[in-house]
């Protein structure tokens, strides 16, 4: 029987095993599909809205009602609670019934007609790093508003027109734009890196236990012989039609977020499949060669599991892996999800050319090419091991 032929052989029997297990149709097909649309439906409205807040008014004068009505009036922020005190409020954060609270202290409005500058606090908590930023940003604002509502009646009391008044309070305006994403939404930058995390973690996961489950199951010597002793034919007859089901799931994903929910994508159709090929061939290397390198089914998986968990983390789009310390950052470059997020956001979310990330196509070829050097282990584990619970 020539390559072409074991390697039909060795498919059809994995085939089987895809169809009688239904771990796989479950690992592969079912639980990637909720994840996608779990994680794109919690995120669909784009951006936060009406996060709750509290406000401690002790001054509770018409000037600082007005500004905590409009801080109410804020899009992403909605004032839920009022306190009489801040430690009453502070113990309302640490219970998450808000992310933050504005104080006003008594006296300020006085100060503040006074131009004696009242000091006007605002807490917020970072246990959530989203809302916490937004509610952090619109506290900030309002908390500046006061003075620029007195300076206004000052200068227009001087006979100031509109025009001067703007430019006295607002002397540089900021014309921001945020880059190939002005609708500011949030499922752009999360959802297309989450979801293909969480893929990632079930390929490894799957690709650790098909090699794991042979040893297992005592059929480890009938799989070589269906590929007439060729580990390699073995291989690759196993985990072509994984391949081929994941490739269909990453695409579905895709083909969902860009064809149908229209996040942007510059780089174009090819940048997003070529990325999806190689997040999928790198995870399944990755996999493979973890097995080789420890060739049992509990060690390989658990392995497989803290990697792509730390992935998330490591991926740098949570938290920017320039801020990290230098063994961290050296460590980032392990992790396929790593390259994953930086080709996606060279060449797909910017559209740079592809030059741009070449080490980081280079590192997701390595992920793929990993398995060659423990091969050999594979065939003599696949020989001689014996499964230990």
């Amino acid at each position: 029987m020539g390559y072409l032929g074991s390697i039909l052989a060795v498919t059809n029997r994995e085939m089987r095993t895809l169809w009688k297990n239904p771990i796989y149709g479950f690992c592969m097909v079912v639980f990637p599909i909720l994840v996608v649309v779990f994680f794109t439906s919690l995120m669909d409205a784009g951006v936060p809205e009406q996060l709750p807040i509290g406000v401690v008014d002790a001054d509770n004068t018409s000037t600082t009602r007005t500004l905590v009505r409009r801080l109410d009036a804020f899009q992403s922020t909605a004032v839920v609670a009022t306190y009489p005190t801040v430690a009453e409020a502070r113990k309302a954060i640490q219970r998450n019934e808000i992310y933050g609270f504005l104080y006003y202290p008594k006296g300020t409005t006085e100060k503040l007609l006074a131009g004696r500058q009242p000091t006007v606090s605002y807490y917020y908590s970072m246990a959530a790093k989203m809302p916490g930023s937004m509610t952090m940003k619109d506290l900030k604002v309002i908390a500046t508003l006061g003075t620029a509502a007195v300076g206004q009646a000052t200068l227009r009391a001087k006979g100031a027109t509109d025009q001067q008044v703007q430019t006295v309070l607002q002397p540089i305006t900021v014309d921001l734009h945020m880059v190939a994403n002005p609708w500011s939404n949030y499922n752009v930058y999360l959802s297309t890196v989450f979801v293909p995390g969480i893929i990632m973690l079930f390929i490894f996961l799957i690709t650790a236990y098909s090699i794991g489950t042979e040893l297992k199951f005592k059929r480890s010597k009938e799989w070589l012989a269906t590929a007439d002793g060729n580990i390699l034919v073995a291989i690759l007859g196993k985990f072509l039609p994984q391949t081929l089901i994941w490739l269909a799931i990453f695409f579905g994903y895709e083909y969902y977020i860009y064809g149908v929910l229209h996040l942007p994508y510059e780089g174009g159709a090819w940048s997003v499949i070529r990325l999806g090929l190689l997040a999928v061939l790198s995870s399944q290397g990755f996999g493979i060669f973890v097995f080789g390198l420890m060739p049992s089914l509990r060690m390989s998986m658990s392995v497989c599991s803290l990697w792509a968990v730390l992935s998330l983390s490591m991926a740098g789009s949570a938290f920017p892996i320039m801020a990290m310390d230098g063994p961290l950052q050296s460590l980032s470059w392990l992790f396929p999800l790593r390259h994953y997020f930086m080709i996606y956001q060279i060449t797909v979310f910017n559209g740079f050319p592809l030059l741009e990330a070449w080490f980081h196509f280079a590192a997701l070829a390595a992920f793929l090419l990993l398995p060659w050097l423990v091969i050999g282990k594979i065939k003599n584990a696949m020989l001689n091991y014996v499964y230990i619970p």
